[in-house]
């Protein structure tokens, strides 16, 4: 049975002491994951603003959501008709061709009738897991909507399509909004994220690059899918293989390659047959790990808190640290332009003072920019009783909770 701490041993919704030995039961890992953050981990992303630098406070419904799957390419490598390979019908609000056509994020999801949501009707909507994308302005929202279907495997699950990622003179539209920002949201929250390359075209554009780049941290997630293979023969379907994985290898600076599924994933016969048996065995692959991800699901939310927790511990010794060594009446811009300039002098000091690990860490750079639009001479000090509290999510609490539910807990996480 799982207990978990509470900070000053009393339960929550009582003002009477818990005993230490007093069982909690959950009815699920999820119910939880839930129960903790409210708890623990939410206490110290408030007090340090933790939504203003990273992503916005969570709710229920972000846990209760279905897995997601992310689908990231340039246009025309065949993302929409990807979708419609593995559903096996038409969805609505689909636009394919060789240009780019989807130009807007599509959520889609099971429903008992066929329909398209506006974006702001999802944004605003409680039992959705999308209201962090409000920050993203009508800019995002307009270009934003649900597709809702019956469909037997998004009972299980939603698949994001996305708009094509522009290359060449095209990537200097404006789109309205940042693509490489929403893209970072939906990956943190993607239980998959699978990068389209089209076997003709394995150039990456500066945008695609960027959008790719974000990905880090979520490693483990990312999967590559080379479509439209049978539009090359053997040796070629060689050749490409390794370009790819050379280009993929410059971006993600990483020795360790991705899964590549290798196929053309619509419903059309294939030019070249000698590699037939191979897509087929990669077609059947890739529908067994997705079937595999509502199984994995609570290994992945439990995954994804560790990682938030991780960070919030660094966040929090961060802005404790910046607070400290702001003064206290006279000199406080001049004392804050010093400390923006020194960053990674301060990341450095607060690293070693606290044995972080350097991995923990956010981003130096976008750090210093969220930091810029505030007066660190108004954050809180340290709370070193939340932080604590905290911490014992990670040491004692995700294992006891995870001993509660062990058949939930040994899945493969890929």
């Amino acid at each position: 049975m799982y207990a978990p701490s509470y900070s000053g041993g009393a339960k929550v919704g009582s003002s009477a002491p818990e005993p230490a030995d007093a069982a909690v039961l959950f009815d699920s890992v999820t119910d939880g994951l839930k129960h903790l953050y409210r708890q623990k981990i939410k206490p110290v992303e408030e007090l340090y603003k933790y939504g203003e630098f990273y992503q916005p406070i969570m709710s229920d419904h972000d846990f209760d959501a279905k897995p997601m799957v992310l689908l990231l390419g340039q246009y025309s490598t065949g993302k929409t008709s990807f979708i419609r390979y593995l559903l096996g019908r038409d969805f609505p609000g689909q636009h394919i061709g060789p240009e780019p056509t989807t130009d807007r994020f599509i959520a889609v999801m099971h429903g008992n009738e066929e329909k398209v949501t506006p974006g702001n009707a999802l944004a605003v909507s409680a039992s959705m897991p999308f209201r962090g994308l409000e920050l993203f302005g009508n800019g995002f929202l307009t270009k934003f909507q649900g597709s809702q279907l019956q469909s037997d495997l998004l009972e299980h699950l939603t698949i994001v399509d996305t708009p094509g990622v522009l290359s060449g003179e095209k990537q200097r539209v404006n789109r309205g909004y940042s693509m490489v920002g929403v893209c970072e949201w939906f990956a943190a929250r993607a239980d998959m994220i699978l990068l389209l390359f089209d076997a003709h075209k394995l150039d990456i554009s500066d945008e695609f690059k960027a959008v790719i780049e974000v990905l880090r941290g979520h490693d483990d997630k990312v999967r590559v899918v080379l479509n439209k293979a049978d539009q090359v023969n053997a040796q070629q379907l060689m050749r490409v293989y390794g370009a790819l994985m050379w280009s993929l290898g410059k971006v993600f600076r990483s020795p360790e390659v991705c899964r590549v599924y290798i196929g053309s994933f619509w419903n059309q016969p294939f030019r070249h047959t000698e590699n037939e048996k191979l897509f087929d065995m990669e077609m059947k692959d890739l529908m067994r790990d997705l079937r595999d991800i509502p199984r994995n699901a609570a290994v992945r939310k439990v995954n994804e808190l560790v990682k938030r927790v991780r960070l919030a511990r660094v966040h929090a010794h961060l802005c404790g640290h910046l607070r400290k060594e702001m003064p206290s009446m006279f000199g406080k811009e001049k004392k804050q332009a010093q400390l923006l300039q020194q960053m990674e002098d301060v990341f450095l000091k607060v690293h070693r003072a606290n044995h972080l690990p350097v991995g923990d860490f956010p981003d130096v750079n976008k750090f210093r920019g969220a930091l810029s639009a505030h007066d660190i001479s108004k954050f809180p000090k340290f709370n070193k009783e939340l932080v604590d509290a905290m911490d014992l999510v990670l040491s004692r609490d995700i294992p006891k909770l995870m001993e509660q539910f062990p058949h939930e807990g040994h899945h493969k996480t890929g």
